[in-house]
């Protein structure tokens, strides 16, 4: 698939070891040595921001272990996690996706996201391994209460202030969410931007929600710990 961002390639090539002589130009030498193939079909990608700081994602672009490219210009809701007040629950977790939603696992991700508190345009990408691969294509040690295997089939990216981002497969009935290390996790802002320059807000204009104005009120930045 022809995609326009060279830079996505080129992280790609140095973070994996791509060759571009493959079938599928934009597909690693690891992601080439297996298969792949979800046993749920496919999984999904979801967004959470702690309760009184929100932001909002508003492009993304997912390259699969096959190769191939998925643009997503309509994204489910950036969820305000409620358990989120000063630092992350131990079962951050998204909520059910309709639209982010991909096939094979995911060999690099980049997204365009606002940051209310920070008043910035963030660009976040990450390269994954076979590590995250076999994770999402193997069943859990526990199963559902009706006897149901268990898959790591979401994949959630706490946003917080100043650009940091947590990301977790959550788990089920309470359970702690499983970190999600990536090969290269890199967020930009400002004349950094490469992709999502385009997606800056015009003017620089963000909405300062009244709810976070009065939950900030005494508190020092980053108002909570969000490692």
């Amino acid at each position: 698939m022809k995609i326009n961002n060279l830079l996505i390639l080129t992280l790609l090539l140095i973070a994996t070891g791509c060759s571009p002589q493959k079938r599928h130009p934009l597909q690693s030498n690891q992601a080439a040595s297996g298969d792949w193939t979800l046993p749920y079909g496919e999984w999904s990608f979801t967004f959470i921001t702690p309760r009184e700081l929100p932001s909002m994602v508003n492009h993304a672009r997912v390259i699969d272990t096959d190769g191939y490219l998925y643009t997503f210009n309509t994204l489910d809701t950036t969820a305000r996690d409620p358990a989120s007040v000063d630092k992350w629950p131990e079962n951050a977790n998204g909520f059910y996706a309709n639209f982010d939603k991909v096939k094979k696992p995911p060999q690099y991700i980049v997204f365009c996201w606002d940051s209310y508190i920070d008043q910035q345009t963030y660009e976040t990408s990450a390269v994954f391994g076979p590590d995250t691969w076999l994770r999402m294509k193997t069943p859990a040690d526990h199963i559902w209460s009706n006897g149901d295997l268990v898959w790591y089939d979401n994949m959630t990216f706490g946003l917080s202030p100043g650009g940091k981002v947590n990301i977790w497969f959550p788990d089920v009935a309470g359970r702690p969410s499983l970190r999600v290390k990536p090969l290269k996790l890199i967020t930009r802002s400002g004349k950094d931007l490469t992709l999502c320059k385009d997606y800056v807000v015009p003017g620089g204009s963000f909405t300062f929600l009244p709810e976070t104005q009065e939950f900030i009120k005494g508190k020092t930045y980053p108002y909570g710990n969000w490692d």
